[in-house]
């Protein structure tokens, strides 16, 4: 099955890493692929996607060529692995708009955010998904890089 979302991720940080090797490990169906932002090579193939922008907010690409960012990423990626209900709640109205501004601050320092939650701030060239200390991380994620 083709990929109904392509997710450009972080691969330096261990936070994002961690999020997207979840979702790889729940994507059984193939609907979720991802590029790391980091890698220029494979970015030229995505003429619409800004790697400094992508930095700052994380972007998606719908299989119909739409462009998501930030949590309508997230939101739609659990949605196709299944898992929406968990992340539902981030798209009411009301708090969609909270969620959405905390999410920038939350993205702006996630490399801060990563260090308190994994002892690991940044990969120094990609996340080792072996190293799986925490239990975060997961080979799945390798195997869908794209």
């Amino acid at each position: 099955m083709t990929a109904q979302l392509t997710i450009f991720a972080d691969s330096l940080c261990p936070l994002c890493m961690g999020e997207m090797a979840h979702l790889a490990r729940l994507d059984t169906k193939g609907l979720l692929a991802f590029v790391d932002i980091h890698d220029k090579d494979k970015l030229k193939a995505y003429d619409d996607i800004n790697s400094d922008q992508a930095n700052r907010v994380l972007h998606g690409k719908l299989a119909s060529g739409r462009v998501l960012k930030g949590l309508d990423v997230t939101h739609k990626a659990w949605q196709l692995v299944g898992k929406g209900y968990l992340t539902s709640v981030i798209r009411f109205p009301v708090i969609g708009l909270i969620a959405d501004k905390v999410y920038l601050v939350l993205a702006k320092h996630r490399y801060r955010i990563s260090y308190y939650l994994t002892g690991k701030s940044r990969c120094d060239a990609f996340c080792d998904l072996s190293d799986n200390d925490k239990g975060i991380y997961s080979d799945v994620f390798l195997r869908n890089l794209h």
